[in-house]
């Protein structure tokens, strides 16, 4: 890293810029308590590898991480099962909409990537059957990621998505169907619901998703042990499957590896070099943050950083 750039400046001087940009995204509805939220948000943290934080706007203020989740739940469930984890989730980008149901039936009940909601909801069995106590253990994991126990669920996110998750309860009784559900469908959901429902302060992302960043560093968090090769596979999985069917677009735009959602954060990183986590509520047609693309996309710009 380059220890003289001025990030505190670069960040100012973005946030300040896209005050003058309209904002053509909405805030996602069909989360009744997603839909409550302001869409004038514009928060962002930047976390280097060698421990260095800059803020901007509203950086300290809680969201609901929502799809985000998925990265830490994919690295426990790869941490526990390794290469056989596979077997039951692919790595390769959609090309539909995350909670498309139509792909999941063609291919016989192996979503493409653990990143869209069928993908995630096998992750979410895998980590039922394996941890003592999911949710507590999930909640303490991301706290050790991020170094901050006041991390918790938001329980009206969370039955907020229970109530309106038949989309949801469609694609795991598909999954069942054709076996790759091992527990009860009420059980999973659950914990599904209670993971993307994860409230977290840009802060507090962007120092969990620095563990994914920093690559010299053994990854070992509360138990989870991911060796250089599993989480280079992860930021890969990131670049080409973090964004819905816009992940091409973010990676031809922004070029770095991250994951987005429909609270409107994005988390993304740039291996060996830092974190930064965007919150801006308003959502693109895709599913994700319009303004965060826009700022990922000039900081990337202005900064000449990116995996490419």
């Amino acid at each position: 890293m380059n220890s003289n750039r001025d990030y505190q400046k670069v960040l100012k001087n973005i946030y300040n810029q896209l005050l003058f940009e309209e904002d053509f995204g909405t805030v996602a509805s069909y989360i009744p308590e997603l839909a409550k939220v302001s869409p004038k948000k514009l928060g962002v943290y930047l976390q280097t590898n060698d421990g260095e934080g800059y803020a901007y706007g509203d950086a300290n203020e809680k969201f609901s991480i929502q799809s985000i989740s998925k990265v830490f739940s994919l690295s426990i469930a790869l941490s526990i099962l390794g290469p056989s984890l596979w077997k039951r989730v692919g790595v390769e980008p959609s090309g539909t909409a995350f909670n498309s149901i139509v792909q999941l039936e063609y291919e016989k009940g192996v979503p493409r990537n653990p990143f869209i909601n069928p993908g995630a909801i096998v992750i979410a069995d895998i980590l039922v059957t394996y941890l003592n106590n999911p949710k507590q253990d999930f909640l303490n994991y991301v706290r050790t990621l991020s170094g901050e126990e006041t991390i918790d669920y938001d329980l009206k996110v969370a039955n907020s998505e229970k109530k309106t998750g038949y989309l949801n309860a469609a694609h795991i009784n598909m999954l069942k169907s054709f076996g790759n559900i091992q527990n009860d469908v009420e059980e999973v959901l659950d914990f599904y619901y209670h993971q993307c429902s994860l409230s977290l302060t840009c802060k507090e992302l962007a120092q969990a998703f620095n563990a994914f960043a920093n690559q010299d560093k053994p990854f070992l968090y509360n138990g989870i042990t991911l060796s250089k090769s599993q989480v280079k596979r992860m930021n890969a999985i990131m670049l080409s499957c973090g964004f819905y069917d816009e992940s091409g677009e973010f990676a031809f735009r922004v070029g770095l590896s991250g994951k987005s959602g429909v609270g409107g954060g994005i988390a993304a990183i740039l291996p060996r070099g830092l974190s930064i986590a965007v919150w801006s509520p308003r959502l693109n047609k895709k599913g994700n943050s319009y303004m965060g693309m826009r700022f990922l996309e000039e900081f990337t710009t202005e900064t000449d950083l990116s995996i490419f």
